[in-house]
């Protein structure tokens, strides 16, 4: 008998709904998603989660426990056209399935080429993703699909994936496991990472089989950057590039980007946070940050991997480097605080629009002066509300750009704001 070629990943893809591991809040007795697949009304839907845990699997489960036809495409090499072509074909069919893998790469005219499909039921759409879908899905595809968060597999999980490929896959052969720390830390909870590891190990080695901690070590040449997209390590590692940013490290800054992007990170989740941060950590200090951060946001969706790592290199630097204030952050928490506490004031009678002549002789606009009528395009005159006069939001901070903003402020209002 020909030894199967498939990669024990495929190998070992579960089949049945009682096989997946680690979904027991979607997929266990009575969970929505399971009473949906058994009683054939499956919806279309976003399956949300980590890589390696399921996703594809499930599509593949829900397709062929439903007995409809099925079609995948991945959003990374498919564009419009092969989303045509595929709708034309279910169109002929009953009930068809379309799985697009990481449809968050999908852009809007892509991901709108979907819309009349799906309301038609022409197609049943199954998307999987590794990044928030309230974020990468746009409004009205997401409107249209129930989304299902995927669990990270945790330990238990993982062993008993390495166990039941021993036991099937494996059977023939003499193997001990004898230690599995190592696997279990480098696979992240990806499950087709771990199986890959396994393979590799088992692979490389003689007749006879010991797992150890050191042979996986050696077997995977190098550690792999442990980072699992959708758990803590996720969280804490960009905790730390923002700190380390925010606190001037760019030799910090620049390890934990090389984390993020080692444990494949989606660019546009990074450079969003760049984004954030110039405006919040850095702001009017310097101004040019936020530029710079956007056009690293536009440029990293263009470029993609491998390149936009330098792109997104050049953009943490120059932000670790820039010198920082959070006068801005400060100034809108502090609004928006006096908003709750104090309700919506009145806005003053010489500042309202007054568009008609019942509003021009109820006082609206009275009163109100002109900036650019006056010298240096400034005249002194209120703009909060009643009870509000004086308050200061916006105090700038002690950094040179934002020091020649309070002098200029403080020429213009003398001693109201205490500038």
């Amino acid at each position: 008998m020909l030894r199967d070629q498939r990669p024990l990943a495929e190998r070992m893809r579960p089949h049945q709904i009682d096989d997946l591991l680690g979904q027991s809040h979607i997929l266990g007795k009575g969970a929505p998603l399971r009473s949906a697949i058994e009683s054939g009304a499956v919806p279309s839907m976003i399956l949300w989660g980590p890589p390696g845990v399921g996703k594809t699997t499930l599509a593949n489960v829900i397709a062929n426990q439903a007995k409809r036809p099925f079609h995948t495409l991945s959003a990374i090499s498919s564009g419009v056209k092969e989303v045509r072509e595929i709708i034309a074909k279910a169109a002929r069919q009953q009930g068809a399935i379309l799985f697009i893998d990481e449809i968050h790469r999908f852009n809007k005219s892509q991901q709108d080429a979907l819309l009349g499909a799906v309301e038609k039921g022409i197609i049943t759409l199954i998307g999987a993703t590794t990044e928030n879908p309230s974020f990468e899905v746009n409004s009205a595809l997401l409107s249209r699909c129930q989304v299902y968060t995927l669990k990270a597999l945790n330990k238990d999980d993982l062993l008993t994936i390495i166990n039941k490929a021993l036991n099937s896959a494996y059977q023939n052969r003499n193997i001990e496991l004898k230690e599995s720390e190592v696997l279990m830390r480098l696979s992240g909870g990806d499950a087709r990472r771990l199986l890959n590891l396994l393979e590799l190990v088992v692979d490389v080695a003689g007749e006879k089989v010991v797992i150890t901690d050191e042979k996986v070590t050696q077997a995977a040449q190098r550690r792999v950057a442990l980072y699992d997209k959708g758990g803590e390590q996720h969280y804490d590692i960009i905790s730390a590039f923002i700190k380390s940013v925010r606190g001037s490290d760019p030799n910090a800054a620049v390890y934990w980007l090389a984390r993020m992007i080692e444990g494949g990170e989606d660019v546009k989740f990074i450079a969003r946070r760049l984004v954030i941060l110039a405006s919040e950590d850095i702001g009017n200090a310097n101004p040019t940050a936020l530029v710079l951060a956007t056009n690293c946001f536009q440029a990293v969706n263009m470029i993609g991997y491998p390149e936009a790592e330098i792109i997104l290199s050049q953009c943490t630097t120059y932000l670790a480097c820039s010198p920082k204030s959070n006068a801005s952050y400060k100034a809108i928490k502090q609004a928006k605080k006096i908003v709750r506490e104090q309700g919506d004031l009145p806005v003053p009678l010489k500042l309202r629009n007054a568009p008609t002549g019942f509003m021009k002789s109820e006082g609206y606009g009275k009163d109100y002066q002109y900036a650019h009528d006056h010298p240096g395009n400034f005249v002194s005159q209120e703009y909060l509300p009643e009870g509000l006069e004086g308050t200061i939001f916006y105090e700038p901070g002690d950094n040179s750009r934002e020091s020649e903003l309070r002098k200029r402020l403080k020429a213009m209002w003398n001693q109201k704001y205490g500038y």
